[in-house]
């Protein structure tokens, strides 16, 4: 990576940041521009080049939490031998997720009524999709072998994710 794009990574990673903490601390209505750039003392045309808008950065830091659930989830599936150990599993890093990383998990469940959401669907799919292709496979196997009910992946996302923040 040269050391223009790592800057811009660097940049992109502070943003997503101090949104997140502005999120936690003061809820949607706090997080703006202006308390972006206070926080981070990056300019606007910074944020709206990585970005394009506030929503797209929204879209962005949902993706992101969303992307952590996600992985948290499949290193529990991944390393559960059973279905119902799958299932445990994906409870526990759920619930554990949810206690870790606390603004992340509000951030997810609180966007599930965001109006940004809907025109930034494939960005967040992006994020969404190979992860859930792995939790679909992992459950794959066990609806093969009888252990587990066959559902629709849409379906599945939901429970996997939480019916709130995803329907």
């Amino acid at each position: 990576m040269s050391p223009k794009q790592a800057r811009g990574a660097d940049t992109v990673e502070r943003v997503l940041d101090a949104a997140l903490a502005l999120h936690a601390s003061q809820g949607h209505g706090g997080l703006t521009m202006s308390a972006l750039i206070a926080k981070t003392g990056i300019s606007s045309g910074s944020i709206y080049h990585h970005f394009g808008s506030l929503d797209g950065l929204c879209a962005a830091l949902y993706a992101r939490c969303m992307a952590a659930l996600l992985d948290e989830i499949i290193t529990g599936l991944e390393g559960a031998g059973t279905a119902r150990g799958g299932v445990e599993a994906l409870v526990h890093a759920y619930l554990g997720f949810t206690r870790d990383q606390r603004a992340a998990a509000y951030f997810i469940h609180a966007s599930s009524y965001a109006g940004f959401l809907p025109a930034h669907r494939h960005r967040v799919a992006e994020a969404k999709q190979p992860r859930m292709a792995r939790i679909n496979a992992w459950l794959r196997r066990h609806v093969q072998s009888g252990e587990v009910l066959a559902l629709p992946e849409p379906l599945t996302e939901m429970l996997v994710i939480g019916p709130v923040a995803e329907t």
